[in-house]
């Protein structure tokens, strides 16, 4: 929980300081720490100028975190300089009552001295594997809008629920091409509308990986570059649309660096919430519904289990469009109503989400083209997809299941239109989502790209794509996406027999 006083999104003074991955005030707190235990080496005529100021940085520091919400991160860091205190302070307060000074023998004050540097140093060590997440900046043209909606589906059940007149609801958030907003404009939080949602969100999500809580309380503390709401840009015509459905237990948010870079060239991100699939989903009346998803350990119930969450998901996906294609005549109000071409749609996901892209994409012709960030194929593979597939996945290794790759292989080869897999160097499954940005650079669970190669990696690939699919730009396809990886076309030889592409009118 969160200490009582004002909110971390209520000011700026949280901001997260790039490259330091701390704040002003936590940043002037462990140079007050650092200045206080390192004061007692300095000349006599400087050691009690330093130790006062340091410590009156420290208190006033203090005085900030605790308003505005201490991080785990920086208690060792006070606790280190509390326990350096008594022994910076004893020299001046002995000086002022006339009493000699007298300094414990090295060897007897060096153990002290090593365990306060100790729990100081652990500190931004702490704050660097469990960073407050900061978002690239966008390197499109546009700024960024984002937009929460939430639509329910009154020609389908909720089979989640024993309720027979529950129907099922999807949230969904949308990142689109804005214009500028004023300068000291309020960035979107991350995770959430506000900042109950982001805490409960991140919270579940914790759970659901088996993470103590506290380990990541720095992410509902970010925000992103999006603007809440924020009027669509004046320019830029009408925006294609990507549809996006988050992993296993995964929130719409997941991908939210990517979902920006996307939007500040030019296109619609749609990214759902799966009630209970999403690890925890906040819905408009306060109910939060959290995840009943759990596999089994027996694989083939744990198969069907999948498929069938996988079904799902794709109904989602189908409902979403058909409610963006409302929105796109206008027929559902606020931004960005009206600006959206449905005529050139693209769907994808991550994981899970990008077995349901590809489940949606055979169901529904009216997407046009199919990512799948580093999804197992479940489900079956007919009918054939015929839209043009890009498959990102991570590095293969002796630990991958071995049915992953053939599974997604005979996907693509049952496509009759281009398809690329493009295998990551350096990528773990978590590569391909915001996971880099906060959690700790272990190259077994986040990959080895780096928390800016990451994100870099999967928007530069999939912008080619989308740009070569929806809006039909010339170049070397091929050659943009081998230079990010190992390439592999899947470009059936009868995909240019008349027919042979499935068409729908839209």
């Amino acid at each position: 929980m969160w200490p009582r006083g004002p909110r971390p999104e209520d000011g700026r003074v949280t901001e997260i300081i790039a490259g330091l991955y701390m704040s002003p005030p936590e940043l002037l707190a462990l140079l007050g720490a650092v200045a206080l235990v390192g004061a007692r080496r300095l000349p006599p005529i400087a050691r009690p100028r330093v130790t006062v100021a340091a410590g009156a940085v420290l208190v006033l520091s203090a005085i900030v975190l605790s308003a505005v919400g201490i991080r785990w991160q920086m208690l060792p860091v006070l606790a280190g300089a509390a326990l350096a205190s008594p022994f910076a302070l004893s020299p001046l307060l002995r000086r002022r009552t006339g009493r000699p000074a007298r300094r414990a023998r090295w060897w007897l004050a060096l153990p002290g001295t090593v365990a306060c540097v100790g729990l100081i140093a652990a500190g931004p060590v702490a704050a660097w594997a469990f960073p407050v997440p900061v978002f690239p900046e966008p390197s499109g043209r546009f700024a960024v809008g984002t937009r929460v909606v939430q639509w329910t589906d009154p020609r389908r059940p909720e089979t989640f629920t024993a309720d027979r007149h529950d129907r099922r609801t999807v949230v969904v958030q949308l990142w689109y091409p804005a214009r500028k907003s004023p300068a000291g404009t309020e960035r979107a939080q991350y995770l959430g509308r506000t900042g109950h949602e982001a805490r409960t969100v991140s919270e579940a999500l914790a759970d659901y990986a088996g993470l103590p809580a506290f380990l990541i309380d720095g992410v509902p503390r970010a925000r992103t570059h999006a603007v809440f709401n924020a009027p669509v840009a004046d320019r830029g015509g009408r925006f294609p649309v990507v549809l996006f459905s988050p992993g296993s237990g995964g929130v719409r948010t997941q991908n939210t660096a990517w979902a920006e870079e996307l939007a500040s060239h030019g296109y619609l991100v749609a990214a759902l919430d799966h009630p209970y699939d999403s690890a925890a989903v906040v819905l408009t009346d306060g109910r939060t519904i959290r995840t009943r998803t759990t596999s089994t350990g027996d694989r083939d119930k744990d198969d069907q289990l999948a498929a069938e969450w996988t079904a799902v998901r794709a109904a989602d996906l189908r409902f979403v469009l058909t409610q963006l294609d409302r929105m796109g005549r206008g027929e559902i109000a606020g931004p960005p109503a009206g600006r959206l071409d449905t005529g050139r749609v693209a769907v994808g996901g991550h994981s899970m989400g990008g077995a349901a892209a590809l489940q949606a994409a055979r169901q529904d012709c009216r997407f046009d083209a199919v990512m799948d960030l580093d999804g197992y194929p479940h489900g079956p593979v007919s009918p054939s997809l015929h839209r043009p597939t890009l498959a990102l996945t991570q590095a293969i290794t002796p630990g991958t299941d071995p049915d992953y790759l053939p599974r997604l292989t005979e996907a693509l080869q049952h496509n009759t239109a281009t398809s690329y897999r493009l295998t990551v160097p350096g990528a773990a499954h978590l590569t391909f989502m915001d996971g880099p940005l906060y959690l700790p650079p272990v190259p077994s669970t986040v990959g080895s790209l780096g928390r800016t190669g990451s994100p870099h990696v999967v928007a530069a690939t999939t912008l080619a794509f989308l740009d070569t699919t929806l809006r039909h730009k010339p170049g070397d396809l091929a050659g943009v996406l081998s230079a990010y990886g190992d390439l592999s076309v899947h470009e059936p030889g009868d995909s240019r027999r008349p027919g042979a592409i499935k068409l729908c009118d839209k």
